[in-house]
């Protein structure tokens, strides 16, 4: 009997495990009969209908008509829930079929409640962050009838040059992996058909975040082996948490433009990953094909789009006007069509839109609700990266004023970020006003802005604030990037501080009082010089409604940094593409070398070293991925491998200690890096496969772990094959890329 007992909760779970599949498979078998039955009586012009997302033409009774002979499928930008069902109503009590619109909108790190940007959220390591930041989008968004988002982004960018990196999360593959993974479950939630749930939409499919001189828009040169081994895993991450659409990007690699990309749409998406969601164009890139130089007309353009597998066309109206045209002259057959619409019709059941088209309109609003504002704060928090700190944070009580300076601290649109649309400024809570709210009983805080915004060259107000740090015991100078200057379209060749802001820091340094200086960018920027000013530096990618109290609690103490760089920073421009994961040259750099300013006159030709690096700059970056300071200390130590030598289906263990030897509680973010040390073909000198966050009190060691299964540690090999060579390996548990021990391991056949 006791032997039954201990069996009994298992067959249980395999018993519900069992209930449980077999009923979401007669629920999609239902849904796939609706399906058939809808597409049996369906028009080919309404088929084609169903294709065919426009952006709101603001007038609801041209609209209307469109709607009711079926000609719209999807309705982006209506953010009123009174015209939302007005239209809604259209499409379902008018229209011959019935069929409900999907309501898009672009809500990518917060509806009304904003929280940081995509990168800032990569900063936490906490997958929960990005989670609960997409569920309150997606709760504050469905309450007005918007059930599509065009989000996570995910694409691997690693040229800050590139406005659209304060978008995704970063540089990393494993990272953007996870966090993108977490993004889709929070703005789909536990199921699609919950009114509160929106699809989610990971994009750009694929290498946007290559593209050329990180210029948007342009080219990518993506090898087939390294689109595999780092661009395509976090798509498959988001394929495998549910992700019920896609968006292709406006890139074309190595000559093919993704919205005619066979390959990529059919092959990888559909057949290997078994996608049954639809694929969405991004704005007008299907007709972008044609300046590309891949369609020769808008007809063309349709025709390749289709055959290549995108679903559902935004706002180019290709598929609308030549669709019908290209099935009778045999150029795109009808079953294409029917696919592309059976895709869409799916992820409408799914959402429950047939059974429950219109949204609340008396419903209470849940904008702004203290749970959600409290939840912006915590991803706040823990997305500011402390960079530097001589000590002199978290500001002690012996400050007893403090000079408040900088376009930035007092900023509410801007510290909002970039792919804000609805978002109030008016909600926002800055740095200067929480300080004084928060702090205003403790400190005497003076203010002087110095420069009105981050561009502003005139400098005629730098005076009044170093006069004004000059009477205070610490200043706190707030600058970075307006919103506008990062995002889509918004690429820069130069990444220093725009306008004075470099001369308003330096007159602030010449005081002679501690400068703490706290940049809010979209982007890292190229500020080597402001950081050796400052006492300290705080870096924020911009971080929403919240930011304010947190960096507030933050410089008082009343919190403790905890993030990490979730992309390399420069120290110049002319380092970039500089990234943790490179792969090694055959002349790797010493960081012996001599540099530019020692090199003798008429040194020899072979005195510098010969090896790969940077005169000016020497190879290192100015902060390397994963690096990040808290108030605290953290020490690694008794770091042991379960076992040295392991086979291909064995899970690799290791075992650490860590403790905190400082004086405050902190939370230290624990990566784990892995080399693979010779293969078929070169690999990249680390790669992190892992990561933890865990909270310390003073004096507090914990025995932790990692285990990661060697299935892990494959790659595209030379054959194009995913498997995991034999042979050796090394790993690091450390608290940045750079940093840790070095352990040795090896795997065999």
């Amino acid at each position: 009997m006791m032997r039954i007992g201990k069996i009994l909760p298992g067959c249980l779970l395999l018993l519900s495990l069992s209930s449980c599949s077999t009923m979401q498979e007669n629920k999609d078998k239902v849904i796939e009969n609706k399906i058939e039955t809808l597409l049996s009586k369906m028009t080919l012009e309404e088929k084609i209908g169903q294709m065919n997302q426009i952006s709101s033409l603001g007038n609801i009774e041209e609209m209307s008509v469109a709607i009711k002979k079926g000609e719209i499928g999807s309705i982006l930008n209506e953010i009123d829930p009174v015209r939302v069902n007005a239209l809604q109503r259209v499409a379902v009590e008018e229209s011959r079929m019935g069929i409900p619109l999907l309501i898009a909108r672009d809500v990518i790190h917060g509806f009304k409640t904003i929280f940081p940007i995509p990168l800032g959220q990569a900063a936490t390591f906490n997958p929960a962050v990005a989670e609960e930041g997409a569920r309150v989008a997606a709760i504050e968004a469905s309450a007005v009838g918007i059930r599509w988002t065009f989000a996570p982004m995910i694409d691997i960018a690693r040229d800050p040059r590139w406005g659209r990196i304060a978008e995704g999360c970063g540089e990393d593959t494993y990272l953007t992996s996870v966090m993108g993974a977490a993004m889709v479950k929070g703005f789909q939630g536990d199921s699609l058909n919950d009114p509160t749930a929106i699809a989610a939409c990971p994009k750009h499919f694929v290498g946007y975040g290559a593209a050329e001189g990180g210029r948007d828009y342009n080219s990518t040169f993506i090898p087939e082996r390294r689109l595999r081994n780092v661009y395509l895993p976090p798509f498959e991450a988001a394929a495998k948490a549910g992700a019920a659409t896609y968006m292709t990007s406006f890139n074309d690699n190595d000559g093919v433009p993704s919205s005619g990309n066979e390959f990529i749409l059919k092959q990888v998406l559909r057949k290997e990953w078994g996608f049954d969601g639809f694929v969405v164009s991004d704005w007008a890139s299907i007709k972008e094909m044609i300046p590309h130089g891949f369609a020769a007309d808008e007809k063309d353009a349709a025709m390749k789009a289709a055959n290549a597998g995108v679903d559902m066309e935004m706002v180019s109206y290709t598929y609308m006007t030549h669709l019908k045209d290209l099935i009778k002259e045999g150029k795109v057959k009808e079953d294409v069509v029917n696919e592309a619409v059976r895709n869409i019709l799916r992820i409408k059941f799914r959402l429950g839109l047939f059974e429950n088209p219109y949204v609340d309109e008396k419903r209470q609003s849940v904008m702004y609700a203290p749970e959600h504002l409290a939840a912006a704060k915590r991803a706040a928090v823990e997305s500011a990266i402390l960079l530097k700190n001589n000590g002199i944070l978290p500001l002690k009580e012996t400050v007893k004023t403090v000079a408040v300076v900088g376009p930035m601290a007092d900023a509410p649109y801007e510290q909002m970020g970039t792919w804000v649309f609805d978002g109030d400024k008016a909600y926002t809570q800055t740095p200067l006003k929480a300080i004084q709210a928060q702090y205003g009983d403790k400190v005497n805080v003076i203010y002087e802005a110095g420069l009105d915004f981050s561009r502003d060259k005139n400098t005629a107000g730098i005076a009044r604030a170093a006069a004004a740090a000059a009477r205070a015991d610490v200043v706190l100078a707030f600058v970075g990037e307006e919103s506008i200057l990062s995002g889509e379209a918004h690429c820069l060749a130069d990444l220093n501080l725009q306008g004075a802001q470099s001369d308003l820091l330096a007159a602030l340094a010449k005081t002679g009082k501690p400068v703490v200086t706290v940049v809010m960018a979209g982007r890292p920027l190229t500020i080597e010089k402001e950081v050796n000013q400052s006492a300290a530096v705080f870096y924020y990618f911009h971080p929403g409604t919240m930011g304010g109290p947190a960096i507030a609690d933050l410089l008082f103490g009343k919190e403790v940094p905890s993030g990490k760089t979730p992309v390399t920073f420069p120290k110049m421009v002319g380092q970039i593409p500089v990234y943790y994961s490179h792969n090694n040259s055959g002349r790797p750099a010493t960081r012996n070398e001599i540099l530019l300013n020692d090199i003798p006159v008429e040194a020899g030709q072979t005195s510098l070293g010969c090896t790969s690096f940077y005169m000016d700059a020497g190879f290192d970056p100015l902060f390397p991925f994963g690096y990040g300071l808290s108030y605290t200390t953290f020490s690694y130590s008794n770091i042991k491998l379960a076992s040295g030598t392991l086979k291909k289906d064995d899970v690799l263990k290791v075992t650490f200690d860590l403790e905190n030897t400082g004086k405050y509680k902190g939370t230290e973010v624990v990566q784990l890096y892995v080399q693979d040390k010779v293969g078929s073909v070169t690999r990249p000198v680390k790669e992190l496969k892992g990561f933890m966050r865990v909270t310390l009190q003073p004096g507090e060691k914990k025995s932790l772990s990692f285990e990661l299964p060697v299935s892990e540690l494959a790659f595209w090999n030379i054959d194009m094959k995913h498997v995991v060579e034999p042979g050796d390996f090394a790993l690091w548990v450390a608290g940045d890329s750079q940093s840790g021990q070095e352990i040795a391991f090896k795997v065999g056949e």
